[in-house]
Parts: C-alpha cells; structure tokens; sequence
C-alpha cells in the first residue's frame, strides 16, 4: 500500500479539527541557528523564500524550504 502524495483536503461537515499549517520560519543575517545533523552555525544570506546559506564553520551549507531541520536560536 502506497502513500498518496497530496494531502487529503479537509472537509467543512468533518467532525474533526483541520489540520493547523505549520508557520512558515523566518531567518536573518547573522541569526544564530541550530541544524539536527551539521550543529551550530550562523545564517551568512537568504534566499526568499527559497533557502538559508549557514556556516557551521567547516561546513557552509545551503538549507532549502521548509527548514525543517533548522531551528533559530
């Protein structure tokens, strides 16, 4: 059995809750992050809406939307 990819929409006579979209996260330069498998490093630019360049300080690395490993500090 396979997963369907879309997500199944919310029907407005369902008797349970929709289901809350998660808020969007909002990075700046020079803000102090956390990634779960790089560590610490510090935001050096962004992309719009499209993704964060961080310096984990060996590593400079490119996390794209929707950050989900990527956490402010």
């Amino acid at each position: 059995m396979t997963k369907s990819p879309m997500p199944k929409r919310h029907l407005p006579t369902s008797p349970f809750l929709a289901p809350v979209a998660p808020t969007p996260k909002h990075f700046t330069v020079g803000s102090r992050v956390t990634h779960d498998v790089y560590g610490l490093g510090r935001v050096t630019g962004i992309e719009e809406g499209v993704a964060v360049l961080v310096d984990f300080g060996s590593l400079q690395a490119r996390i794209v939307s929707p950050y989900t490993k990527l956490t402010n500090l």
